[in-house]
């Protein structure tokens, strides 16, 4: 076999591969604990920021950035709701991702409990990230 044949052989099993594994489902992660009733809550902007210390590994961008994050709703009693996506429901850091935006946005004084829905409506497309997300990636 040549050198040729044998690097498309490895090609072929390598998209075979990626081609075989399971997207991952919907599902939620929960972190934190109720609020006081008389107790403050936290911004808007600073549940963003907690979001932005969460970096995709492979793409070393934020999630926020990355426009992962479709959703965040802030409830009455201090619990936060969050819906994101990921690039692919075969990412390998699917079900890394959602619990470390649970536990940023949960640490946050002012916040109950921190829901994080991963979602996969509508689907996850470039034209989302944000102009800084671009620029770093180079796509101006």
């Amino acid at each position: 076999m040549s050198e040729e044949q044998n690097i498309d052989d490895n090609e072929a099993a390598l998209l075979q591969a990626f081609a075989e594994q399971t997207p991952v489902e919907e599902f939620s992660v929960k972190e934190g604990t109720p609020l006081p009733s008389n107790a403050e809550k936290a911004a808007k902007e600073q549940i963003i920021e907690a979001l932005r210390t969460i970096c995709d590994p492979e793409i070393m961008i934020n999630i926020y950035d990355l426009g992962l994050v479709y959703d965040i709703r802030q409830l009455d009693n201090g619990d936060v709701e969050v819906d994101m996506t990921l690039t692919a429901p075969t990412c390998p850091v699917a079900g890394v991702l959602p619990g470390q935006a649970a536990a940023a946005i949960a640490a946050l004084d002012g916040v109950g409990v921190a829901t994080v829905n991963l979602v996969w409506e509508p689907s996850w497309s470039p034209e989302r990230l944000s102009d800084e997300a671009k620029a770093m990636l180079e796509m101006f």
